[in-house]
């Protein structure tokens, strides 16, 4: 773990609040091109929480306006349009000084009792050591046997074992959905034969339109989770993937999709 990223990361979730309605997050400190949409997932879960009381995130839908700079703050406005006995809804736009960046929907529940069942395939064997992956804006162990940088064509699939460390339970929706959405355009490239992440700008353009998580009940961090992903469809300048969270032991936590350009030159 790269403790820096780590608690960069950690001081991007600890909002401040403006007023009864708004916040104010600072940008990571990151040697990247644009400001990571990860991060504003992760400020958009913290600012949805903080907006309604005794309710956990259930889903949230965002999509990604224009580039967002880095090294600048984002302004988070909330507005609560519904708030029951078990469930309520927000509505989030993140702002920098050049405008509306992103917007989101974050559905929030009171946790309940009841039967559960699920379907879904077992998760793999989590690998070992020597399966480490150096993903740079992840700032903690991962480990994958297939790899997003082949040149080769593979299937449009990926399994990402990743331990977020312990943190606070409330903090846990934020940062699962930050490293969502980071490997799913890899996804997608893996049938393109030649090319890989590290020709983005070259070969192709890419940048993530929407993206949405759904969190199916509460869970720790600190313990290794599998994200399982899939892209069926590349086609008109877009590519679309989709994943699973699971648990070593099997537990379905979170599922996720998105929507991506992906244009070739």
């Amino acid at each position: 773990m790269t403790t820096d990223l780590w608690h960069d990361l950690l001081g991007c979730l600890d909002l401040r609040p403006v007023d009864e309605h708004s916040y104010e997050g600072p940008s990571q400190r990151l040697e990247y091109r644009r400001l990571f949409g990860g991060q504003l997932l992760a400020q958009f879960a913290s600012a949805a929480t903080r907006s309604v009381a005794g309710m956990e995130l259930k889903s949230l839908h965002s999509q990604f306006l224009r580039e967002g700079r880095t090294g600048e703050p984002v302004a988070y406005e909330t507005d609560v349009p519904r708030q029951g006995r078990t469930f309520a809804t927000v509505r989030l736009v993140a702002r920098q000084r050049h405008g509306v960046i992103a917007v989101a929907d974050a559905s929030l529940n009171a946790w309940e009792e009841g039967p559960r069942r699920q379907t879904c395939d077992p998760p793999s064997a989590l690998p070992g050591p020597e399966c480490r992956v150096q993903l740079g804006l992840l700032p903690w162990e991962s480990r994958a046997t297939t790899d997003l940088d082949t040149e080769k064509a593979e299937p449009p699939c990926h399994e990402l074992w990743t331990r977020i460390p312990e943190a606070p339970r409330a903090a846990a929706p934020a940062l699962l959905a930050y490293a969502t959405d980071l490997t799913l355009i890899g996804t997608a490239l893996r049938p393109v034969a030649g090319v890989t992440q590290a020709d983005s700008g070259k070969a192709f353009v890419s940048a993530v339109t929407s993206h949405t998580v759904w969190f199916h009940g509460p869970f720790d961090t600190g313990r290794w989770l599998m994200l399982r992903q899939h892209s069926p469809l590349a086609a008109h300048g877009r590519c679309f993937g989709r994943g699973d969270v699971l648990t070593e032991e099997g537990v379905l936590i979170a599922s996720f999709a998105q929507e991506a350009l992906l244009r070739f030159g």
